[in-house]
């Protein structure tokens, strides 16, 4: 049962990092950014790249794939959302074809066969019988230290205090003298950078390969939206009893049922409570 303990713990806090990525977008900018997955993508073959196919050190790998990711959400805005403002179905479409393109743009640099990425920390640790890898451990500290430092930043920066005020009113953000379009662009450079490093974790949590942005992105939409669009304290609610849910499955049950009962769950909670579990929230 620890065993279970420490794996829910560990899936639960990289599951929150690849959903909050995803509904801070919606949060502040109102649109659902089909294309979150391929920053996953994007930054684990970035890590394989950088770190296993040039030796570059792992934690310069994670890096690099953080400003890939940055970069990739920069000009996605540029280039994709602002010139469709306001067209939310352009988007979301326009984003879907963007993660498929990049699919097939990976497959022809690094090919169609899987990947299995050196562990970041090498190492296990026993804990009352329980193993716990150091790179999973890694993965999940990393991924709270990001989560609390995304807090901070939203709650007592300047910038922060901006995508409060345009994730609450757009419009009077923007009477107010607030630059709508640099908290957007602001906002898309961090889901960027989240994205992509929670594609080496993940990436590393499991094993790379071109499709591998599918799960993600379903596991972010499902926990956006049974957390309660835009709410990030749903969102992270959401991502532990999933983290847990699957972990319990595949211990208990089977490991081919881990996403079945997640999935029951999910619509379950849709038709008790469509508003999602903590409702409609603002940053």
């Amino acid at each position: 049962m620890l065993q279970v303990l420490i794996q829910g713990l560990l899936l639960s806090g990289l599951y929150a990092l690849i959903a909050v990525g995803f509904t801070l977008i919606f949060s502040v900018g109102r649109v659902l950014n089909l294309a979150y997955g391929a920053y996953l993508l994007i930054g684990g073959y970035v890590y394989f790249h950088f770190a296993q196919t040039l030796g570059l050190p792992k934690f310069a790998g994670v890096a690099l794939a953080g400003i890939f990711g940055c970069a990739m959400g920069v000009l996605k805005y540029q280039l994709l959302v602002k010139p469709l403002k306001g067209n939310h179905v352009a988007i979301e479409i326009s984003s879907l074809i963007l993660a498929v393109f990049l699919q097939y743009a990976v497959v022809f640099a690094f090919g169609d066969s899987s990947k299995i990425l050196l562990p970041i920390i090498p190492g296990v640790e026993r804990v009352a019988g329980a193993a716990i890898p150091y790179s999973n451990l890694f993965a999940a500290i990393a991924s709270w230290i990001i989560l609390i430092a995304l807090w901070a930043y939203v709650r007592f920066t300047h910038m922060g205090r901006a995508m409060q005020a345009v994730s609450m009113d757009a419009k009077g953000a923007a009477i107010s003298g607030i630059d709508a379009n640099r908290v957007n662009m602001t906002t898309w450079a961090i889901s960027g950078t989240l994205g992509a490093i929670a594609g080496v974790f993940f990436a590393s949590y499991t094993q790379l390969y071109p499709g591998m942005w599918v799960a993600p992105l379903i596991v972010a939409v499902a926990v956006v939206i049974v957390g309660g669009i835009g709410s990030i304290m749903g969102t992270l609610l959401v991502a532990h009893i999933i983290g847990f849910l699957e972990v319990l499955t595949s211990s208990l049950i089977a490991p081919e049922l881990r996403g079945v009962f997640t999935m029951v769950l999910i619509i379950a909670i849709l038709v008790l409570r469509p508003q999602g579990l903590l409702g409609r929230e603002e940053l």
